[in-house]
């Protein structure tokens, strides 16, 4: 008898206490609570904590001392060392955007190239940098004032602004001139390049005739150069296409090339032969062999005369960025 009591009390207790459960929201709010850890456990995962990156560490590449500076302080040495003060402000200003990119890709992936310091100021290694009472001191004092303020506006009007991809700042390459088309990474290093990096055409560039030029050499400087780095090169000067280009990439500068026994790609002729551009022409005059060069740099990413020639005909900056990085996003630090 007792034991059927103790039964039945527990009856009454299970039929009141499920539906209390059941309809209170205590599930929910555990579920809930769950996915906003999940939530901000990914928030932690895919950001960067940019507000570190405000002062930034540079290498003076000639005194080899390394100083401390406000990113944006640095970025008007950047964009007045890089750029010409004369070209249009939404020229300006996508410099300035695409030179604050590049900086922080530079910190965030540190491959440790300069011990202690975040970046230097060699353009050869990463980004060209001037100070102001230098960069003052190369403009006529007529135009100093008005330079330098568009400078400063490209940067401050732009601020905290890059470029990502897939929620990274991508590593923002950027060049003189393309000849009229830009260039694949993968056609001038190799490796599998970035998919926000593709050949794109620019309309406008050959008004900029300071960046069409040419290289002469005689036979036997030719012959030197190329001996330097291949040993076991030798040239038949009096064969029919000794000289003779055989592939152009997507962006149409040379590819390969044959010159006598050996094939090359145009990016290697154009470091024997301090070219440039990989985008040349080639033919033999009597003793001299000819380049007619067409653009100035690596050709990958932003053209700084492509975007000065969109700016020209209407473009903004954000245009510009678009226009030159594929796919990518325009976001504040």
């Amino acid at each position: 008898m007792k034991k059927i009591f103790i039964y039945y009390i527990l009856l009454i207790f299970i039929c009141f206490a499920i539906p209390i459960i059941f309809t209170s929201n205590f599930f929910d709010k555990t579920k809930e609570e769950s996915k906003s850890s999940e939530a901000e456990n990914t928030i932690l995962e895919s950001t960067y904590d940019y507000k570190k990156y405000n002062t930034i560490k540079l290498l003076h590449t000639k005194t080899k001392k390394v100083e401390k500076i406000d990113l944006d302080e640095y970025l008007y040495g950047v964009v007045s060392a890089e750029m010409p003060a004369s070209f249009e402000e939404e020229a300006l200003k996508a410099q300035a955007v695409v030179a604050r990119t590049y900086t922080i890709y530079k910190i965030v992936n540190n491959d440790g190239k300069h011990d202690d310091a975040d970046i230097c100021d060699d353009s050869s290694c990463c980004q060209a940098w001037i100070s102001k009472e230098d960069r003052l001191s190369k403009w006529d004092k007529d135009d100093q004032n008005d330079n330098w303020n568009k400078i400063v506006n490209a940067v401050n009007s732009t601020q905290g602004k890059i470029i990502t991809y897939d929620g990274k700042p991508i590593n923002a390459f950027f060049h003189s001139n393309s000849g009229g088309e830009t260039e694949a990474p993968i056609d001038v290093w190799g490796g599998s390049g970035y998919p926000y990096l593709q050949s794109v055409a620019t309309s406008g560039e050959d008004a900029y005739s300071q960046y069409s030029s040419e290289a002469t050499f005689t036979q036997k400087e030719f012959k030197e150069k190329i001996k330097e780095v291949h040993n076991d090169f030798k040239i038949d000067f009096k064969e029919k296409n000794c000289i003779k280009i055989k592939e152009y990439t997507d962006g149409n500068r040379v590819k390969t090339i044959k010159i006598g026994n050996l094939e090359l790609s145009g990016v290697e002729v154009r470091n024997i032969f301090g070219l440039r551009s990989a985008n040349f022409k080639v033919e033999m005059e009597d003793n001299k062999i000819k380049f007619e060069v067409t653009g100035y740099g690596h050709g990958v990413g932003m053209s700084q005369t492509g975007a000065d020639s969109m700016a020209k005909e209407g473009s903004n900056y954000e245009d510009i960025i678009h226009h030159f990085y594929t796919n990518v996003k325009i976001e504040n630090m």
